[in-house]
């Protein structure tokens, strides 16, 4: 029987801002899904980043599975009920829908789902992302599978060979999943020329061309299509399993090392360096800087293992550095050019207001 790992995560509340669930929030969440969750499901396990909390769930169901994600949906309305008996700030504020309709894609909180028959060990990698969107993955999957200056398994294993087929969705088309397959090694300048715009053009999943088996999958919710408006950045999750055939952990972490900057900080509007981070950690400067977790498990017959933080080693210390001061840096440009996310991104906010009112004062010169 095949086993489906499913990361459903949202923000629905949080201590002083934008900084970290509280403690009685995230205990309400844990305890509703650890009973609700027996004989429903084989485990769970529950995380926050930043100001988000995350449900690992290890189930037979099966993706976009109604019970599996109901269960996620009213663990996150309980959690919501004790953030407004806290009066924490922005309580549910990721669940933008009344009615849970099936399953939670495209009501707020952002998922990433794998089935697979489990191999004899079967680790992956569980990411989640605070104050950033999808596209802060292109870079790392990309350089992970399809670059041999970070993953030398694709010159040295004969199982990568062959490549990967990445899956690319179009975010901003809103009608519907608007996709494109491209496969490396063949179309790696098409996939580069697609990943550079992350606010538009986000990887959905990616497959091993030498087994066919699923490696990756990206949460790609745009909450600004689903709310019409700004109501908090992506925070997107991503699953991604490694050995074997697939890359080694390492060269999956290691991309992570160059802290590329992604869109996120304050009000999901700037620019920053995305910070590899230890779990539960939370957020700060400038309502950031963008951060991203990452717990290694194996799982058996459903079964998780205890996790281990990939990100917790002295070696983070020196890239968490780095990032600091990529974050200093570029905030000293404030509002500036390169600082500050395009127009387009910036749609939902209060400066289309003030475009509005500015426009009419524009003259054309005789």
């Amino acid at each position: 029987m095949k086993t489906t790992l499913s990361i459903i995560k949202a923000d629905i509340g949080s201590v002083g801002g934008h900084i970290a669930p509280s403690r009685q929030l995230f205990s309400v969440v844990k305890e509703y899904v650890e009973d609700a969750s027996r004989g429903v499901v084989n485990d769970v396990f529950i995380s926050s980043t930043g100001d988000d909390i995350a449900l690992l769930i290890s189930h037979q169901q099966g993706v976009l599975n109604e019970q599996v994600h109901k269960l996620a949906w009213d663990a996150f309305l309980e959690g919501t009920k004790r953030a407004k008996q806290q009066g924490l700030y922005g309580a549910g504020q990721d669940l933008l829908k009344d009615a849970f309709t099936g399953n939670v894609k495209g009501m707020g909180p952002a998922v990433a789902e794998i089935e697979f028959e489990e191999r004899p060990n079967e680790p992956f990698l569980m990411f989640a992302a605070d104050k950033t969107d999808p596209g802060a993955y292109n870079l790392p999957v990309y350089l992970a599978f399809a670059d041999p200056m970070y993953n030398s398994g694709l010159i040295l294993a004969p199982k990568m060979e062959k490549g990967f087929k990445f899956t690319i969705m179009d975010v901003s088309y809103t009608e519907g999943d608007r996709v494109i397959e491209l496969n490396t090694p063949e179309d790696i300048y098409d996939i580069a020329a697609l990943l550079r715009d992350n606010q538009r053009f986000v990887v959905e999943s990616i497959h091993s061309r030498e087994d066919g088996e699923q490696v990756v999958s990206v949460s790609t919710t745009r909450l600004h299509n689903i709310a019409g408006k700004y109501t908090g950045k992506d925070d997107p999750v991503m699953l991604v399993r490694v050995q074997g055939s697939f890359p080694a952990t390492g060269e999956v972490l290691a991309p992570f090392s160059i802290c590329h900057y992604v869109a996120g900080f304050m009000r999901g509007s700037h620019t920053g360096p995305l910070m590899p981070v230890k779990r539960n950690s939370t957020i700060s400067f400038f309502d950031g800087p963008p951060i991203v977790s990452c717990m290694a498990f194996c799982v058996h017959n459903g079964k998780l293992t205890h996790p281990a933080d990939a990100f917790d080693h002295p070696f983070w210390d020196y890239v968490r550095d780095k990032a600091s001061r990529k974050a200093y840096e570029i905030r000293e440009q404030g509002f500036s050019g390169a600082a500050m996310l395009p127009y387009s991104e910036l749609e939902y906010g209060g400066i289309v207001k003030k475009m509005e009112k500015l426009e009419p004062q524009f003259e054309v010169r005789q």
